[in-house]
């Protein structure tokens, strides 16, 4: 039953679409039915008529730190990757919440505003910064955040603050996925444009040398402990290199799990497990995953 007829143009639908096309990490079953929205008024109609309906509703941004089981995804899935508009409003930057997070900040530096250096080199889009909160080189996007507009699950339309969000390490509000992020707007500071570039010409150059970026892969894996780090553990363990399927633990960086020959999400998941429980018997320390799972 096509419930989206004459409420999407069918040209944002797609039925049984293999959504390893898209994930950063290139694996995941199929989605029922995947919308690619690009307005407020289309996302509103996807979650009313999925709720009318009784229909599962999953919300995918870039799938940069996500993991889709290989069952795929029941219901309707709406992609947010083609909700990308960015606009700088004086000291602000107003996006929505597809965009990718690395183009604000490329923004932020053609407008000499700064504040967002560090998100230079963070895959995935402005939603899935938030939802994590995420982070890199001392900066983060609490710093940063002003506000949000988003859609509850009923289709009501809210403005929610930086303090309303409750950001803490990889944790936010939208954890609890009753809020769908449609925009976010960030207060950042006039700066020194060459000063900007420069700093963010460094941690590119960081992540480039430290990060296996040649290689399919969700992200970093794991949330770091406290008192530790999740890649000197799992170092320490002796388990880079490790594979199981076409899943394999960087060499690179051991944080990472690279997607080195056809993997699929059950390789991921084993291989997750298999880390958590080496470090536990060696270290006694649990790690937690950062990386999202969906699916089924």
């Amino acid at each position: 039953m096509n419930y989206f007829d004459n409420k999407i143009p069918a040209d944002k639908i797609k039925y049984n679409e293999p959504l390893r096309n898209h994930t950063f990490i290139r694996l995941g079953g199929l989605a029922d039915i995947l919308i690619h929205p690009t307005t407020n008024e289309e996302v509103t109609t996807v979650v009313r008529t999925a709720r009318e309906h009784n229909l599962p509703l999953t919300i995918l941004g870039k799938g940069s730190n996500t993991i889709i089981r290989d069952g795929g995804i029941r219901g309707v899935t709406i992609s947010l990757s083609n909700f990308n508009e960015i606009r700088v409003e004086g000291n602000e930057i107003v996006s929505q919440s597809g965009a990718d997070i690395i183009d604000v900040s490329r923004r932020a530096l053609d407008y000499s505003l700064t504040g967002l250096e560090f998100a230079c080199g963070i895959p995935g889009s402005v939603g899935g910064a938030l939802y994590m909160n995420a982070g890199a080189y001392g900066g983060q996007i609490s710093d940063v955040i002003k506000s949000a507009q988003v859609l509850t699950r009923e289709g009501e339309l809210l403005t929610i603050t930086g303090e309303e969000m409750q950001l803490g390490y990889r944790k936010s509000i939208f954890r609890s996925d009753q809020y769908i992020i449609l925009d976010a707007a960030f207060q950042l500071e006039a700066g020194n444009k060459d000063q900007i570039a420069e700093k963010m010409k460094e941690l590119t150059h960081a992540r480039e040398s430290k990060q296996p970026l040649e290689y399919p892969s969700c992200g970093s894996v794991f949330k770091r402990p406290v008192g530790h780090f999740a890649g000197k553990l799992i170092q320490d363990c002796e388990l880079q290199g490790t594979r199981i399927g076409g899943a394999e633990v960087s060499m690179k960086h051991a944080g990472f799990i690279v997607n080195v020959d056809n993997a699929t999400a059950q390789d991921y998941l084993d291989l997750i497990e298999h880390i958590q429980r080496t470090v536990r018997e060696k270290f006694n320390v649990e790690l937690e995953t950062e990386v999202i799972t969906l699916g089924e």
